[in-house]
């Protein structure tokens, strides 16, 4: 993975590059692996291990990565003993997996709250905006 020093580095031109920094930072994902860093196999992006996010929380003075881009079925998850969440927001995606979804809410303590969802009944739901 490229090393980027400032946040103003990247550069962010549409649509997202099949490779490189915008890339990874979008596509990779967490996983129980013995290394830092391996393949995805879900497509671009790279697989990281709790190795790579002990070593980026503690170069960057921080406790957690909050994520998103890859479905979880109760709407969050915590991995690497809750060193990163990942918090999904689409609701039964695609109208067919099922699965919850949530937000996160951050107090000033530093205290997280998740609030989760289900999908919107087809009463409720209007389907001409899914065509939209």
């Amino acid at each position: 993975m490229e090393s980027v020093n400032q946040l103003s580095e990247i550069s962010r031109p549409l649509p997202i590059p099949h490779d490189g920094i915008v890339s990874d930072i979008l596509w990779s994902d967490p996983d129980d692996i013995p290394n830092e860093w391996g393949p995805n196999g879900r497509g671009p992006g790279l697989l990281f291990g709790v190795k790579a996010v002990d070593r980026f929380l503690h170069a960057n003075g921080i406790g957690i990565i909050s994520r998103a881009h890859q479905l979880v079925m109760e709407g969050y998850q915590y991995l690497f003993d809750e060193k990163v969440v990942t918090v999904w927001s689409a609701p039964n995606y695609c109208y067919r997996c099922g699965n919850m979804a949530s937000f996160m809410m951050v107090g000033k303590d530093g205290n997280r709250k998740f609030v989760t969802f289900d999908k919107a009944e087809d009463q409720i739901r209007k389907p001409e905006l899914d065509k939209q």
